[in-house]
């Protein structure tokens, strides 16, 4: 039985130890080239200090392809929020993502700005980043596309956990062009703790 992608990269990485950041990046790049993309998000996320060297081109090669919600997380959680966070992509990249055409793309917008605010992520801001999270989700509160509502939910719901006033003036400021689910899942997380009452279904 094959490991699992975590567990690999972590096995991996123990033979990296001494390895620098671009040494590290180069690695998780030749792996996604091979077609394990899975693995080469892995690496990242157990070595964050790799995105440090990425270049934009860089990110743009991590993005590339990608199909699935979890392939959208992954990266969005594990490098392009980093990346963001880290000032190695700059806010009119992320607003590039955000206007794609492609769903996943729109998705990854959403989702880069998890690490901005959450401190499983690296976050360390007591407040998060209203600013760039609330300027991202704007750019998309008129998309109905369902993996971009439940990106939008996740992401308002993770900067409430910091600037919880940010979060509610948005929702007023914007009424009706709310999705219903973005409106009732953050308004359940602004008012309970939680996204909804009694389950805990998929971000």
């Amino acid at each position: 039985m094959s490991l699992p992608a975590r567990t690999l990269a972590r096995n991996i990485l123990r033979s990296h130890r001494a390895s620098s950041d671009a040494e590290v990046l180069e690695l998780a790049l030749n792996t996604l080239e091979s077609g394990e993309r899975y693995l080469a998000y892995e690496l990242l996320r157990a070595a964050p200090r790799a995105v440090a060297a990425a270049r934009l081109s860089d990110v743009r090669r991590f993005a590339d392809g990608m199909t699935t919600w979890s392939e959208v997380d992954c990266f969005g959680c594990f490098l392009g929020g980093v990346a963001w966070r880290l000032g190695r992509i700059s806010d009119k990249e992320i607003a590039r993502f955000a206007s794609s055409a492609d769903r996943w793309r729109r998705r990854a917008a959403l989702v880069a700005t998890v690490p901005l605010n959450a401190k499983s992520r690296g976050a360390t801001s007591a407040t998060g980043d209203a600013p760039r999270t609330l300027a991202v989700c704007a750019l998309l509160l008129d998309d109905r596309d369902e993996m971009v509502v439940k990106a939008m939910s996740w992401a308002l719901r993770e900067l409430a956990k910091r600037d919880p006033h940010a979060v509610r003036t948005f929702l007023s400021a914007h009424g009706e062009r709310r999705a219903a689910r973005v409106r009732r899942e953050v308004t359940n997380k602004l008012t309970t703790g939680r996204k909804s009452p009694r389950s805990t279904t998929s971000r």
